[in-house]
């Protein structure tokens, strides 16, 4: 992709996502990570208005008199998008793909992290780390994050989600919140690094899907090919029972997926290409804030 043409790809963005992160930033998203915790400050001596539960016995010990823990607010968060670029993701009518749809939430969940002063990281893999950009804050710093992902050219097109986590559990060495933004469409099992990271961190999945992907069309003969591997099937798609067995399948190994990640006590968020994504969002960020509440 030429330098202008990428340029004016992320202007775009930039400029149609703008609505959103209002929206977003509005009350969602602050709603969820406010108070995002706290770390310690200093010490200082006890007075009556301060609550005993403060008082740090080690400190009050030496010094023969009460001293409490005083805390400050972790006011910078860092928000690290891990986003699958493995060739199931190509999927789609051109330039409604489902690494469009998923580069166009990554910009939109880096842009309303910016402007609620928190730091931005991404992760790109396949089935290996294609690239890592530690977090970072500031518009300069997202806007090139955008530009990496739009321009990005894996070298690998299969997938490993356990990889990509333990990945991100070796980089990340303070408290995260982790955007895993995926088709889900993966042979290796990665839920024991889900639960993994999950305790050490924030972590919720965004799954991106295309409507086209759940049912087969009313045809002759279909063929059917693997992105990742290449393999080739050929399937009878005017025969209503192929159809259905095909629908059923499709729907076992996304319930599967619902399941792995609802054991993992990891909130997924379902989105679709070509469909506004504030709704569900919004939704799932409401969903989050009463959970926290």
């Amino acid at each position: 992709m030429q330098t202008r043409e990428l340029l004016t790809k992320v202007r775009k963005i930039e400029i149609r996502t703008r609505r959103l992160v209002e929206e977003l930033t509005g009350g969602a998203w602050h709603s969820v990570y406010k108070g995002r915790g706290i770390e310690f400050s200093e010490v200082r001596e006890y007075t009556p208005d301060d609550d005993v539960r403060d008082i740090d016995w080690n400190v009050t010990a030496r010094m023969g008199v009460p001293y409490i823990k005083k805390y400050a607010e972790e006011r910078e968060l860092s928000v690290i998008l891990a986003v699958d670029a493995s060739a199931s993701l190509f999927f789609g009518k051109p330039g409604s793909t489902k690494r469009d749809e998923a580069a166009g939430i990554a910009a939109l969940l880096a842009l309303s992290a910016i402007r609620n002063n928190d730091k931005v990281g991404l992760l790109v893999f396949t089935d290996k780390t294609e690239l890592w950009l530690p977090p970072k804050s500031g518009r300069s710093h997202v806007l090139r994050l955008i530009r990496e992902l739009l321009a990005f050219e894996p070298e690998s097109s299969g997938t490993d989600i356990g990889h990509a986590m333990d990945s991100l559990a070796k980089n990340l060495k303070r408290k995260s919140v982790i955007f895993l933004i995926s088709d889900f469409i993966s042979d290796l099992p990665y839920e024991k690094q889900l639960k993994i990271l999950n305790m050490r961190h924030d972590l919720a999945a965004v799954r991106i899907s295309d409507k086209t992907e759940l049912d087969m069309p009313d045809l002759s003969m279909l063929s059917l090919e693997d992105a990742e591997t290449g393999e080739i099937s050929w399937l009878d798609a005017a025969s209503a029972k192929i159809r259905s067995l095909f629908g059923r399948n499709v729907q076992e190994e996304r319930t599967s997926v619902t399941e792995s990640f609802r054991r993992a006590k990891v909130d997924m968020v379902e989105l679709f290409c070509g469909e506004d994504p504030v709704v569900p969002l919004m939704n799932f960020f409401r969903v989050r804030e009463k959970k926290k509440g």
